[in-house]
This record gives structure tokens, C-alpha cells and sequence, in this order.
């Protein structure tokens, strides 16, 4: 009973349990998890610019809307290319001695996981308009607009970056709208954020619970007949739109395009594979085809559906005509 009596030996004996406790249940489990997660040998750390935009994406809110976790269940396959793994977070460090923000992984997914959206929509034009009007580029977003991100100029400056927004969303905005340090931070944030692909031989995680189908693929030859509606929605409409009429004064129309219904398919197939600059009319397009690494068989498959939607009646594409411009332009096609 005196070692309950004297508040000293009781309460000494307690902070050491304590501490022998966190010792074996916290510390060394962690730097032993710590050893066995190195990152993966792709993944390269945040640059000064990007560690800057992780700190706005913070002080902004974005967490509370946008997750970055790809969970191993197929409805999260939109996402990213496989789950996550504990190496993809192994190269984040906290913010500083006091806040561990190390990683932004979030619990709420009003908006599209971020996982991968660096490759999902690497425009940084497209994205510097999505921050200052989210319902410029996606008409039903419930995202908050960010204008205080941007500034307005009469004139430009060496090294100003300005963002061509439509008319209708001007909101009687006259002059240059132009990205402050703090919104091209952010964009390069989230053009930083990639899923590393996985080591030569190692396999990567299965998607869990996928669905089924009852139907058979159609079959087209010795290749299936892939979806171009489908394709074009994942890697074209959110700067054309599902309409094929672009954005006025930001992303061009496809519907009636001289270059979509011409007969210059090398050229057409270049712009898809490695972008084009149509500045000042348009904003600069990113090499979707090279950043997404689309196959032939689905360059071909967004050509066809663009020539004949939206009232494009143009002469259907063959997979062997793509194929050779993708020779000839030297584009190493996905196996």
C-alpha cells in the first residue's frame, strides 16, 4: 500500500510504463515501417515551387473536398492506373517540427481524387481557368471559383502568365487576368502529382470487386472495338466539352473543325500525340496522346468519333493510316 500512498513512485512508475509503451508500440514500429517503405525508384520529391502550391493547396481547403488515395476497389480505377501503395507517401516529409502534413490523403470526395491528376489533366491553361472559374470548364462544378488567386493588368509584364477566360465569365473584368505566384504554385503542385509506375517485374496491386458483364466485347477483326465516345470523354472533353464546341476565346471548337474533318490526318494525329499552340487565339494544348500514352487503336478511335459527331461527317480513319503517321512522327506507340 505505500507504493499507492506516494504520489512520486506512483505516478513515476506510470510515466515510465508510458514511455517504455510508446517506445515499443509507436517509435519502433514506425522507423521500422519507415525502413521497409523506402520510396519507389521513379518517384522524384517535391521542388521548391511544388513544396510552395502543397502549402496554398493547404491553406485553400482543397483537402476537404479532394482525396489523394486510389483504394483498391474498381470504382476507384478512374483515378489512377493501380491502388496505392505505403511507397507512394514514403518520399513526403512533415512541414515543419510542428505540423504533420506530410500527406494529404483526405477523407471526402465531393471533387475527382488527385491521386494522378497530374497525368490526368496536365494542362497547366486548363487548370489556371479551372481555379479561376471552375464552371468555365465544367459546367455543372460545385467547386468554389478562386479569383484571388489572379490579378487584373492593363498591360503585361515579362514573365506574367495570362489566362484566357470566355466573355460570359468575365464578369465585367476589363484588362489582363494574369496567375499570381501563389495560383501557377498550386498548378505546379498538381501537375506534381503522378502515380510512379511500379519496378520492371513487380506486380502491381489488383483492383478489388470489379464488375461484370454479360455481354460479349464486340470484335472488329483481331482488335476489339474500342468506345471513342468514351475515350474522348476521359481525355478530350473537359477543354472541348461533351458538345464539341470548345470554349470562346479559351479551348477551340471541334465541331465544324477544318482540322478535324480535313484530310491532313498526320496533322491531326500530331496535335492529339504532341499538342499545339494556337496562342494568341487559344490557350496551348498539352500532348494528350504523349501523357496519356494512348495506343493507335485509341488515337484512331477519338479521331473516328470526332469526324462523325456533333454533325462532322468526315471519312472514317484506319488503325493502319495511324499507325504509320505514329512511325513517321518516331511515337512509340503503348504495348
Amino acid at each position: 500500500m505505500e507504493f499507492f500512498d506516494n504520489h512520486k513512485k506512483l505516478f513515476g512508475s506510470a510515466l515510465q510504463l508510458f514511455i517504455v509503451l510508446t517506445v515499443f508500440v509507436a517509435i519502433l514500429p514506425a522507423l521500422n515501417n519507415q525502413e521497409n517503405n523506402a520510396p519507389l525508384p521513379n518517384a522524384k520529391p517535391l521542388n521548391e515551387d511544388e513544396v510552395a502550391g502543397k502549402n496554398v493547396y493547404i491553406s485553400q481547403g482543397c483537402v476537404a473536398c479532394h482525396t489523394q488515395q486510389v483504394r483498391n476497389v474498381d470504382m476507384d480505377k478512374v483515378w489512377g492506373s493501380r491502388p496505392g501503395i505505403a511507397a507512394d507517401y514514403a518520399n513526403m516529409e512533415r512541414t515543419d517540427l510542428w505540423r504533420n502534413t506530410a500527406t494529404l490523403m483526405g477523407t471526402e470526395r465531393t471533387g475527382p481524387d488527385l491521386t494522378n491528376i497530374g497525368i490526368r489533366q496536365p494542362s497547366k491553361e486548363w487548370n489556371l481557368l479551372h481555379l479561376y472559374q471552375p464552371r468555365a470548364v465544367v459546367g455543372k462544378s460545385v467547386m468554389p471559383a478562386y479569383p484571388w488567386l489572379f490579378e487584373t493588368k492593363k498591360e503585361l509584364q515579362e514573365g506574367d502568365v495570362e489566362i484566357i477566360v470566355p466573355d460570359e465569365f468575365r464578369k465585367n473584368v476589363s484588362g489582363k487576368i494574369v496567375a499570381t505566384k501563389e495560383a501557377l504554385q498550386l498548378v505546379a503542385y498538381l501537375q506534381s502529382l503522378k502515380q510512379v509506375e511500379l519496378p520492371t517485374g513487380k506486380p502491381a496491386p489488383e483492383f478489388l470487386y470489379k464488375k461484370t458483364s454479360s455481354e460479349n466485347p464486340k470484335e472488329k477483326g483481331q482488335l476489339l472495338e474500342l468506345d471513342g465516345e468514351s475515350l474522348y470523354a476521359q481525355n478530350c472533353q473537359s477543354c472541348h466539352q461533351a458538345n464539341g464546341e470548345g470554349l470562346k476565346g479559351a479551348f477551340p471548337a471541334l465541331k465544324g473543325s477544318p482540322i478535324v474533318l480535313g484530310d491532313d490526318i498526320e496533322l491531326f494525329v500530331s496535335i492529339i500525340m504532341l499538342g499545339y499552340d494556337a496562342r494568341p487565339e487559344f490557350a496551348t494544348m498539352n500532348g494528350v496522346g504523349v501523357d496519356n500514352n494512348l495506343s493507335p487503336e485509341e488515337v484512331t478511335a477519338i479521331i473516328n468519333h470526332e469526324r462523325s459527331s456533333w454533325g462532322n461527317n468526315a471519312k472514317e480513319v484506319s488503325l493502319e493510316e495511324v499507325k504509320n503517321i505514329l512511325n513517321l512522327l518516331e511515337i512509340t506507340a503503348k504495348k
